[in-house]
Parts: structure tokens; sequence; C-alpha cells
């Protein structure tokens, strides 16, 4: 597996990743054995680079990881491990909003630690920006935790430009984690360059458009019934199928050149900035291995053009997240008082 440099300050991952969220959260059922195994498998891949957080389930993702690292003590050593805070639910699973305080960054910090059962974070992100509290007062509160040895990297996800350029005053931002893929390319006018400029690593989620870049798809039917797609905008009764049109055109793009539709988006992907990395996520060990291969298949302009053309030609239908979630994306803080204690 090969490895990708996030940020200056020498967080090195695999190029990618594993994002862990569907284990737990959202997408349906899940078998604890099979979720095990697939963590096993990516160990033993060289897929290393982990993504969890204290919302997927809630906390249930990270007691996952947790008992497979007490498990698989030697593990630690080798995952980078990266968790975020932020997003707030209560057990019932019902979201209570966004905090940013710098007395909830500590506090959920160390109740993730204790879930995870280790002694540090590698990345920690700020899950969505606290549109309430000045980002310099969160990244502040992150700093001390990895001035404390409790964090050795800071992220933060779904954050504007400006956003990332007055965290990065307060301390060095390692990654940015964003929605990134064929079909949710919002990120190219200024965030992506914004991160070139920085030096911050860019971190795409749902790199396979929450699955349905992979073709496996073919019906809302094909869901769960208490599957969050099924309330996506993008998923609609009458979105679904116009979106299908893309789908048809990289798994067509893809048979052409012997990849599957999904490893045809994540090498898409990864060639777009050397310092990007994917973290789709699987319940699969198949998915896993086809997943980790895309990273050895190199596009070349011809692909590329041809993909771009299917890109231009056909519209997504739907916006990435229901109203309620777009409302907490990429949005600035209030500038923090000048006389403000730091």
């Amino acid at each position: 597996m090969d490895t990708r440099l996030l940020g200056r300050q020498g967080l090195r991952v695999s190029a990618m990743g594993l994002g862990c969220m569907g284990m737990s959260d959202f997408y349906g059922g899940a078998d604890e054995a099979a979720n095990l195994a697939v963590l096993d498998g990516a160990l033993q891949q060289g897929v290393t680079f982990w993504d969890t957080a204290d919302m997927y389930g809630p906390w249930t993702n990270e007691q996952l990881l947790g008992r497979f690292f007490k498990q698989q003590p030697h593990a630690r050593a080798q995952v980078q491990l990266a968790t975020k805070f932020g997003n707030v639910r209560n057990a019932r699973g019902e979201f209570l909003g966004v905090n940013g305080r710098p007395e909830y960054v500590k506090s959920a910090c160390d109740a993730s630690l204790k879930r995870l059962g280790v002694d540090y974070i590698d990345l920690y992100y700020q899950h969505r920006v606290d549109p309430q509290v000045p980002i310099e007062d969160t990244v502040g509160a992150m700093a001390e935790l990895v001035a404390a040895g409790k964090v050795r990297h800071l992220g933060l996800s779904e954050a504007s430009a400006q956003t990332l350029r007055r965290a990065s005053a307060v301390h060095p931002i390692a990654a940015l984690q964003s929605e990134y893929s064929l079909w949710s390319r919002d990120v190219e006018a200024e965030i992506l360059p914004t991160c070139r400029e920085l030096g911050i690593g860019f971190v795409a989620y749902s790199p396979l458009g929450r699955g349905f870049l992979t073709g496996a798809i073919r019906s809302r039917s094909d869901l769960d019934a208490d599957d969050w797609r099924l309330n996506n905008p993008r998923f609609s009764a009458e979105n679904f199928h116009l979106n299908l049109q893309l789908v048809d055109a990289v798994s067509a793009l893809a048979n052409d050149r012997g990849c599957t539709p999904a490893q045809l988006a994540l090498a898409w992907l990864l060639a777009r900035d050397d310092a990007l990395v994917a973290i789709p996520g699987t319940r699969s060990l198949q998915r896993l291995a086809e997943n980790a291969a895309a990273v050895s298949l190199v596009l070349d302009e011809q692909a590329q053009a041809q993909l771009h053309s299917a890109l231009q030609a056909i519209a997504v239908q739907g916006t990435r997240y229901p109203e309620a979630g777009l409302a907490l994306l990429g949005g600035d803080t209030p500038e923090r008082d000048a006389d403000a204690a730091p």
C-alpha cells in the first residue's frame, strides 16, 4: 500500500483509508464479526488510516474499534487513527447540534480515548464548525490536546477556506476532511487550492458517492428500510434513476479499462492531488480488496478526458445532504474578540 503525507508535520497515512461509519450507523444493520474481519483484513492489506467519530452510533463505532484494539494490541501501532468531535447526539441518536466550546473539546477527547481504549489519537477533527464559537477558541483547545500528548495532529471537516486560514494561524492543520467524488466536486473551486496553499492534506469522505458510484445500487429497494440514504436528495425517488446516468457512464469507462466502477472513481480521486487520501467505507472483505487495488490503477490522459466529458454532460440531481445537513456545511465562525484571553 502506498502512503501519503497529510500536512507538513509528518502525518503519513495509507493512500487508501477506511471509513468506519457504516459499520455502526446510517446504512442499515451490520454484523460485528464481519466488521472485525474487515478491520483485520484492512490491517493485513496496509489500509491503516481508519476514520471514525464519536457521533457514529452514537459512540458504538469508537467502541467497536476499541474492541478490535483490545483483541489485537499490536494493531494500534500500525494504524493511523482519526476520530472527530462536535456533532452531538443523545443516546437515542437524536442530533442535538454542534458544539465547539473549548471545555467540550477536552471532555469529548477524553471520552473518545476511553471508548477507543488508546492513549492518543493520530488525527483529531472538529466534525462540523460551530457557528457560535470563534474557530480560534476551538482550535486553541485542540492545540492543548496536542501539548498534552492526547492528540498528535489536528483536522477540520467541511470547513470554509476562511475558517481554514484562521484555524491555521492558531495551530498547524494536518488535514481537511470533506465530501469529494465524481458526483460531489464543490471543493475544487476554492477549498482544494486553499489546502495546497496552506500545506493542508485533504481527506475525501464518501469518495464512492455513498456507494452509488459502485454500480451495486440500482434501485431504492436495494437499501434497507432504515438506511439513511433513502432520505438523501440524490437517492430520492425523483432523482435516483436520473443519477444512474452517471453510474452507467462510469461503469462503461471502467469496463473498457478492465477495472470496476469503484476502482475508476477512486483512482480518479487519488490522481487529483498527491496530498489527497480517500476513505471509502465497507463492511465487505471483497469490497475492501477492490478499493485497495485502486491505488495501483493509473488513469491515462484519455481516460481522464473521457471522465471529464461525462461529468460535463450529466448533471447530478439533488443536493448532497437534506436541508438541515446543508446548513452545517462550510460555515464561518464569529470573529474572536480582540480582548479575549488566548
